[in-house]
């Protein structure tokens, strides 16, 4: 499926994450229904740009803020928290089948990637489901990077996700580092507003013990402006079986510029949207250099992964999520 102006093929898990006019979403034999009711929804306005005075006395608009900011109130966070009960997790898992795991799309058996972990989230349409996110080096200790799909629904300001939660390192229901619940949330305002730059950098809260997440799981490297090239490994939750979210999987290829975007041969789907892509990656460390996210796929039955070329707005983004 080609990208640019026609419909990208987004992938988070199929149960109403993405299903605007811009995206499609991933084909569910027997789509389920949200394992609770219609949860609370933020509503918003699209932002009014402000008027400034020119030498002749007129006025003319402002130009926007690049990067738009989603917060969650203390209160909205404690929530989160106790929302995501270990039996909830484990219902949410159960409740997407995507088929079975591609053969490029292999589990990840090497050291613990303490930085990777599962991003849990209610979405716009009032359903349970995750992202995939990374822990990343940040003067704040507590930067995670993630899609923006994973945050909002693109090109529709008041359709924001709720909710979230960051569980770095989750393993078969093991959550070895606790949860970290997000605080705020920055994405290109190109994305609320056009459905492009699919990419955000989320701030979340210290763990119960006060440590910032940094400081618990470490970060990975993050590099903007890189040539597209080298080998390239790809990390996700995909909502396929036997998996079903429940272990992190690995697709490893040499990235090729296609439609302004990078792809990979790569048959990650749902649940692996947001995971890093890590450049320069050491089995034995864990380490890499993270040069982008998981973003869209070619198709239905995917063979190829794209993500953003991440530049000057992607690292806009990513300073203010540092800075705050």
């Amino acid at each position: 499926m080609p990208c640019g102006p026609a419909p990208r093929v987004r992938c988070p898990t199929d149960r109403g994450d993405i299903r605007d006019a811009h995206d499609l979403p991933f084909h569910d034999p027997a789509p389920s229904q949200p394992i609770h009711g219609a949860r609370r929804r933020r509503y918003g306005s699209r932002p009014r740009r402000p008027a400034t005075a020119t030498a002749a006395g007129q006025t003319r608009a402002a130009a926007p803020d690049p990067v738009s900011v989603l917060s969650y109130t203390a209160k909205e966070r404690r929530t989160a928290l106790a929302y995501w009960t270990p039996a909830r997790i484990k219902a949410v898992g159960k409740s997407v089948d995507l088929g079975p795991t591609g053969p490029k799309a292999k589990p990840w058996r090497g050291t613990t990637l303490k930085t990777v972990g599962r991003l849990f989230f209610v979405n716009a349409s009032g359903a349970d489901t995750w992202c995939t996110a990374t822990a990343v080096k940040s003067a704040n200790r507590s930067a995670v990077m993630t899609a923006a799909h994973c945050v909002r629904r693109g090109s529709s300001p008041v359709n924001t996700n709720t909710d979230m939660v960051f569980v770095p390192a989750y393993g078969k229901g093991k959550q070895p580092y606790g949860a970290f619940a997000v605080r705020s949330a920055m994405t290109p305002r190109t994305w609320e507003t056009d459905s492009t730059d699919d990419l955000s950098t989320l701030v979340v809260d210290p763990d119960k013990k006060g440590r910032k997440l940094t400081d618990v799981v470490g970060g990975q490297a993050v590099a903007f402006n890189r040539a597209v090239g080298g080998t390239i490994s790809a990390f996700g939750y995909s909502a396929t079986r036997p998996q079903r979210g429940e272990e992190l999987l690995r697709c490893v290829g040499k990235p090729k510029k296609k439609h302004g975007l990078q792809a990979i041969s790569c048959d990650l789907t749902g649940g692996s949207s947001g995971g890093p892509w890590l450049a320069d990656f050491n089995t034995t460390t864990g380490k890499g250099v993270l040069v982008s996210v998981n973003s869209s796929l070619d198709s239905l039955t995917p063979t190829e992964m794209q993500a953003e070329i991440m530049g000057a707005l992607a690292k806009k983004v990513y300073d203010r999520a540092q800075r705050t």
